[in-house]
């Protein structure tokens, strides 16, 4: 393992072996957040900078703010494995992954700290900036392995980083009755929710049947932004909160 200057100014260096080049792109244009989901921090960073393990991430954030680097920017760190997102498979070579301390849903889904979410907000908007990545490309490993992953979790606060200008947001819809689709549904209306979630980036076929793929991009979805009540259920709250979302995306808006 070798030290290297860290790419963001408020983070210590502590580096990982685990990473390669990145592959076909000049530069990251996701930002990537993930829960660690271990029992304590420590762990998780010691596993991070573990050859064994073959995973890693740019960036560890402690919960009391302290930020670890451990892959250059320029690198291509293990962090997403099999992931897609706006078509694209190899998440690795177009992100920055940071991992937050967290024991995630494991151990009860714990609240996260204020100091942790300012420093996420400090490193992201750093990282924004001087990659020039797009608010609706910042997104939880959930967004880009729905089923297969369910971090950072619903009770990471979306809403917390938008109002400090991180990501892309816009108020849920309130939960109300009205009609709904669910597994085993078929139809236009499935295929029109299914081509929603493909235009705003999830991977999905659109096949017109509501299966275990659409449930689960569904819930990934709510997931991130509908996050009250996560049930892979397509409801007028999470249509509703989509359609806006995907309006106010500066290739609709005109913005």
């Amino acid at each position: 393992m070798t030290d290297f200057m860290p790419d963001f100014k408020g983070a210590t260096v502590a580096p990982s072996p685990n990473h390669g080049e990145r592959l076909g792109v000049s530069g990251p244009d996701i930002i990537l957040l993930h829960y660690t989901g271990m029992t304590t921090a420590d762990g998780a960073l010691s596993w991070l900078r573990n050859p064994e393990s073959q995973v890693s991430s740019h960036y560890f954030v402690f919960e009391d703010g302290r930020v670890i680097q451990l892959v250059p920017e320029d690198r291509r760190a293990w962090h997403a494995g099999k992931s897609t997102w706006g078509g694209e498979s190899d998440i690795n070579s177009r992100s920055i992954g940071i991992e937050i301390a967290n024991q995630g849903h494991p151990g009860g889904l714990p609240e996260f700290p204020e100091k942790q979410i300012a420093a996420v907000v400090e490193l992201c908007r750093d990282c924004g900036e001087r990659w020039c990545i797009a608010p609706e490309r910042v997104l939880g490993h959930s967004d880009v392995a729905p089923i297969r992953k369910v971090d950072p979790g619903e009770k990471f606060p979306w809403d917390i980083l938008s109002q400090n200008g991180i990501g892309h947001w816009v108020a849920p819809a309130p939960i109300a009755g009205g009609r709904f689709f669910q597994r085993g549904d078929q139809g236009q209306p499935v295929e029109a929710l299914q081509s929603m979630l493909s235009i705003y980036g999830y991977g999905i076929e659109i096949t017109g049947a509501y299966c275990e793929q659409t449930e689960g991009a569904v819930a990934a979805f709510q997931r991130h932004f509908r996050p009250t009540l996560v049930d892979g259920i397509a409801d007028f709250s999470t249509i509703d909160t989509l359609h806006r979302l995907i309006a106010s995306l500066p290739r609709f808006s005109g913005v």
